[in-house]
């Protein structure tokens, strides 16, 4: 599909400097753009590169100064990056369109489907599910008895949403991702065996949640494990039952959640976190990749490090210690030596 100069200067509110007609028909990075491609500037590391690219059209901030001629078509936009990204959603939309029922499938008779749904072969939706209008169910996806998924939501081929869970309006789900798996719950006996403890809640994801691959999110014991509006959880996450994680939180590839922990708002975890059970962590908390964090984080907007979890420039201080510490420990032979050599002297 080709579009315009003048068209996506029109999707982006910018302004055209040079061909408004010259056509484009792909995406690409602005050092690798051939003809034919839309690129854009936004770091200044890479403004050399506006000189020397082949792409046929590049959207700059409105501000840039440009300096010497430049061969392709400029469109001036208030902020390039955010006007790019918009037209990646765009790109994305239109490549992944797709309405209608594939077969083999399985539709429960009780099932409701919405209005211009797609269901991909394969895919299998059990009593009482109840699917939005627009939602996009990518093949082999299996969705559990009386689950219910929003408007616009799209779940990419592989995804399991068990009973009862509930996923709300324009999430994504990515592919190898389960919703509702039994919680890690088994209580201990005398004899040193484990007896199960039946997991009974469900999962609550709200709107405008994204979800990683290979991301597994527990059902609750009793009530709902839940993810709350604007959430974006990475690759391979590991969230227990009975947590809640707060609005617009964002956590990075292969962290763990214990447990009943409550995550606050606007928090940013990094890769490979774990978090201990029955604790909560502030709003606006920041967690470096590879804590440990061990304890309740009362309050809100702080920087975390390490293992187990300190304030961030605690952390770095025991940090410089650490570094010191060969040096202290030779001089501390040094004087141990001298004190023994002394005391052989008297």
């Amino acid at each position: 599909m080709q579009f315009s100069a003048h068209q996506i200067a029109t999707l982006v509110n910018g302004s055209v400097e040079g061909d408004p007609d010259v056509m484009v028909d792909q995406l690409a990075k602005i050092e690798e753009a051939s003809s034919g491609s839309l690129s854009f500037l936004s770091n200044p590391k890479y403004e050399q590169y506006l000189y020397t690219t082949k792409a046929s059209i590049v959207i700059v901030n409105e501000d840039l100064k440009i300096d010497r001629p430049v061969q392709a078509t400029i469109i001036r936009a208030k902020n390039a990056y955010t006007a790019f990204s918009t037209l990646l959603e765009l790109y994305n939309q239109m490549r992944l369109q797709r309405v209608g029922i594939e077969e083999p499938v399985f539709i429960h008779p009780s099932a409701k489907i919405g209005k211009n749904a797609y269901i991909g072969a394969f895919a299998y939706i059990d009593k009482d599910v109840v699917i939005g209008d627009n939602c996009k169910i990518y093949p082999h996806v299996y969705i559990g008895e009386n689950a219910q998924i929003g408007d616009d939501t799209t779940l990419f081929s592989g995804v399991t949403v068990y009973f009862d869970c509930v996923i709300g309006q324009r999430a994504v789900i990515h592919s190898g991702t389960v919703i509702g798996s039994d919680g890690f719950g088994f209580a201990p006996q005398e004899d040193g065996t484990y007896t199960k403890i039946s997991q009974i809640g469900n999962v609550l994801i709200e709107d405008d949640v994204e979800i990683g691959a290979n991301t597994v999110i527990d059902r609750a014991t009793m009530g709902s494990t839940i993810i709350r509006k604007g959430v974006k959880l990475d690759n391979l996450i590991q969230v227990a039952h009975n947590v809640e994680i707060g609005k617009n939180t964002v956590i990075a590839a292969q962290s763990g959640i214990s447990g009943s922990t409550k995550i606050g708002e606007h928090a940013v975890i990094g890769g490979q976190v774990g978090i201990v059970g029955h604790i909560s962590i502030a709003n606006g908390s920041q967690i470096q990749a590879q804590s440990g964090v061990n304890r309740t984080i009362a309050e809100t907007g702080k920087k975390w490090s390490g293992t187990p979890a300190a304030p961030y420039s605690a952390q770095m201080r025991s940090q410089v210690v650490y570094s010191r510490l060969p040096e202290l420990e030779r001089r501390l032979e040094e004087l141990e030596q001298l004190l023994l050599t002394k005391e052989l002297l008297k």
